[in-house]
């Protein structure tokens, strides 16, 4: 196995390596020189669009036609986009790898997955009328720059609001570039503007001019930590200084006239300058390393280093890690690269091993830390397995030791070796493994359609799979020609006793590729009704929607049925659809009762409810405040009862209209007879209207409007019982007492009533002794509430009960007590 730091130049004091990821990326006759290239962050795929600029060979009508090929950094194609859009002057990607694309016009569209969905929107700010010339990227956002020099920042992909930054001079831009909000102190974009001579920073507020000397500058770049910026001057210089222009870190003479094709960074420690095919990479003193190829060259920026691509490779070119050069860098002797030994020596069966493990013995756990770490950095397997093996070689020899971190990483470099196949395309680091977040790996996956490795990765790593099953279904039913029953089965089958599978997402997904049929059956294995019924809303499938909703018992689901089916349905087939489906109807009438009277006479209507039609415009009459207008609808109420003769409650409903009819004539001439016209009587019950006249001395007018309404004996005593108690009319009550010997509603309701009012001498001498139906222990019990002992004691002294008299007498005092004991004596045996 050959040397780990075979592909090491040393750089000053640092080494850095160029990993060799693929080869034969791309087809020879693929002039890579003619593209833009842009990559997604953390190893992501990669986007080529045809240079408009430049001229092309031709290759036939097909080749012709313009398209966005997204391939893998293996070379493997994964879509190619058709573009009929216009000129791109951006492409791009996010952190989610959505690829992002700008036309000429200030179009832009977000491709969310891989395969050629997207969102659009406009940049605006007269994008439209000046043409967009060009644009910079960073991981949530971008800056667009119009040919006015306009620049318009979009920070958020996922709500758009395209805003217009501060505006620079109108000069010639010779370069410029962008700080990511994260690296500002005002957290929001800054650009940086080659101009004549110097540099212009701008931002939301200000183009401010940093006057600096030796412009122009050919080139901007900002390093990836935010806090560097590199200058290509016009003469071939390289200058290093900080982002608020303050200091000057370095400079570099590059002694060429031709301009590079490309400045990038290398990490926040380098600069590389990259011609058609040589690149030059600059450090810290001025020291420089070149790379020569056969053909053009592309460089990728990412988090940790650059990815290089022509036709015939994909490299990686980044610093050497810590741990790595720790243990590998010729002549080392820390404890890592001695237990590195000890494992080799293990291998050989030599006593030398437990020589070297007692001489980092003190060090141990670092060194076992170190290995562990540094076999993340490798891409080679063997030298993987040897670091994590002399890892393990040392934590068997430790007392104490958590092997957390050792599993973790051999978890992470499975997942890692899986994805780095050349069949998958992913040739991650393990930085920017870290990064990304296992979640989001899968995701990069699911986009590829690479599903079984993404099941054997969730699995692997303990994560929810369901989202792998519902994007499968979902091009399952995007792309098959299967008839819909035969594509429903195989979902459904698929499916079957997986956890949290959303069948709405997919039946979402065949109703947007035109095919309803299949979207209804999938959704009938939805078990969720708020997911079936808004989908089948959207689908038309109204009946089947309210249909759901009922069946799930949520009120909630069914008034948003209802309310949506109102809106978009004609009132003619809305309540057609209410038909034989009483729990909706029931829903409607409620909440038409509270909210809109007019739709619920519109549903009596059509449904022929005369009798609640006409309930409703009698209950809407005595809401009314003019005796006339409650009148006119009570007569209109009996109009539409005319003619319901099927209904035996018809007559007996006319009835209580004409009735209420002549209350409302009597009540009027009441007022106008009794209050000068003032509405006492007006809007009162029947009840109420007896109540009033009694409590204003009209006995004789409650008596014969009582008579005319015939009410009954019993309702009328009532009435006037409590209408006196109000009145406090003891004189009336009494005579009423001495001139009746019976009551149609008995003597107890008076004896309460008074008694309730604060008159116990009316009622307990009055109306106890006419309570005859009551035993004597009753009777003595409504005297003593009425404080009338001696009368209790006297009553149960009638009855000769002795035992009354001894339980009344542990309440009494004073005179009744002597009282209780005289009958007591009395009716006890002599001896």
């Amino acid at each position: 196995m050959s040397n780990p730091t075979a592909d090491w130049e040393k750089f000053g004091d640092r080494f850095y390596r160029k990993i060799k990821l693929y080869d034969a990326i791309f087809d020879k006759d693929l002039e890579l020189e003619n593209y833009v290239i842009a990559g997604a962050p953390c190893a992501g795929a990669i986007a080529l669009y045809r240079d408009e600029d430049k001229l092309h060979t031709y290759r036939g009508s097909q080749n012709a036609k313009s398209s966005i090929d997204v391939y893998s950094c293996s070379g493997k194609l994964i879509r190619r986009i058709n573009w009929d859009k216009g000129s791109i002057r951006g492409l791009g990607w996010s952190e989610e790898e959505n690829l992002l694309v700008v036309t000429e016009d200030g179009t832009v569209r977000c491709y969310f997955d891989l395969q050629g969905d997207f969102t659009e929107f406009s940049l605006g700010n007269g994008a439209d009328e000046n043409g967009v010339r060009s644009c910079r990227f960073w991981s949530t956002g971008f800056v667009a720059m119009l040919s006015n020099n306009h620049l318009i920042a979009v920070s958020n992909y996922t709500e758009p609001r395209p805003k217009l930054l501060a505006i620079p001079p109108s000069d010639s831009v010779h370069s410029w570039t962008v700080i990511a909000p994260a690296y500002t102190l005002s957290r929001s974009v800054e650009v940086f503007l080659a101009i004549g001579q110097t540099i212009y920073v701008v931002d939301s507020s200000e183009a401010e001019d940093r006057v600096l000397p030796n412009g122009p500058f050919k080139y901007v770049s900002v390093s990836p930590n935010g806090l560097y910026v590199t200058l290509y001057t016009e003469d071939g210089k390289v200058w290093v200084i900080t982002t608020d222009f303050q200091n000057k870190l370095g400079e570099y003479e590059s002694k060429t006239k031709t301009v590079p094709k490309d400045v990038q960074w290398c990490g926040n420690d380098s600069i590389l300058l990259a011609w058609e095919d040589e690149v030059h990479m600059i450090g810290p003193n001025g020291s420089v390393v070149k790379y020569f190829y056969d053909g053009w060259i592309h460089l990728l920026a990412d988090i940790d280093g650059v990815r290089l691509i022509n036709n015939d490779v994909c490299e990686f070119l980044q610093r050497v890690p810590d741990t790595t050069e720790e243990i590998f860098k010729l002549g080392s002797t820390s404890p890592a690269s001695v237990l590195l030994d000890g494992v080799e020596q293990l291998d050989k069966k030599s006593p030398k091993a437990d020589e070297y493990i007692q001489l980092i013995r003190s060090s141990l756990p670092d060194a076992v830390a170190v290995c562990v770490q540094a076999a993340g950095q490798e891409y080679n397997t063997h030298w993987q397995k040897q670091l994590l093996k002399a890892a393990s070689f040392g934590k068997s020899v430790l007392d104490l030791y958590s092997s957390d971190d050792f599993v973790d990483m051999c978890e992470k470099l499975r997942v890692l070796n899986a994805v780095r196949d050349y069949r998958i395309g992913l040739p991650l680091s393990l930085d920017q493994y870290e990064r990304l977040s296992s979640e989001k790996l899968v995701q990069r996956l699911i986009t590829r359609h690479e599903y079984l490795l993404a099941i054997r990765v969730s699995d692997y790593l303990r994560l929810p799979t369901n989202r792998i099953y519902v994007h499968w279904a979902s091009e399952k039913v995007r792309n098959s020609s299967e008839d819909a029953d035969t594509i429903c089965n195989t979902v459904v089958n698929k499916m079957a006793n997986k956890r949290g599978i959303s069948f709405e997402v997919i039946a979402r997904a065949a109703y947007d590729e035109g095919r309803p049929h299949l979207a209804t059956e999938l959704l009938n294995h939805e078990s969720r009704a708020g997911k079936q019924v808004p989908l089948l809303l959207s689908m038309s499938e109204d009946e089947l929607a309210l249909d759901k909703a009922v069946a799930s018992g949520d009120t909630d689901l069914v008034f948003f049925v209802l309310l949506r089916l109102k809106k978009n349905l004609p009132l003619a087939s809305f309540f057609r659809l209410l038909t034989h489906r009483p729990v909706a109807t029931a829903l409607v009438e409620s909440s038409a009762r509270e909210q809109d009277q007019s739709l619920l006479k519109d549903l009596f209507y059509q449904d022929d409810r005369r009798l609640d039609s006409a309930n409703l415009l009698f209950s809407d009459a005595l809401n009314q405040t003019a005796p006339q207008t409650k009148s006119d609808k009570i007569k209109l109420a009996s109009k539409v009862l005319a003619d319901n003769t099927k209904d035996p409650n018809t007559s007996l409903h006319t009835k209580f209209y004409q009735e209420a009819q002549v209350l409302i004539r009597l009540q009027a001439s009441l007022d106008n007879d009794l209050h000068n016209g003032e509405k006492v009587y007006t809007g009162l019950s029947l009840n109420s209207t007896l109540h009033r006249l009694i409590l204003t001395s009209n006995g004789k007018r409650a008596n014969k409007v009582a008579s005319d309404f015939r009410i009954s004996d019993k309702v009328f005593a009532w009435i006037r019982l409590r209408a006196l108690v109000a009145k406090r009319d003891w004189s009336e009550l009494q005579e009423i007492a001495h001139k009746n010997k019976k009551s149609s509603i008995g003597w107890e309701p008076y004896y309460n009533e008074i008694l309730g009012a604060g008159k116990p001498d009316l009622a307990g001498g009055t109306f106890v002794a006419k309570c005859t139906t009551l035993t004597s222990r009753e009777r003595s019990e409504m005297f003593v509430k009425c404080g009338m002992i001696t009368k209790a004691a006297e009553e149960l002294a009638k009855t000769r009960d002795v035992e009354g008299l001894e339980e009344l007498r542990t309440r009494a005092s004073g005179h009744g007590l002597a009282e209780i004991d005289r009958h007591l004596s009395q009716l006890r045996p002599k001896r």
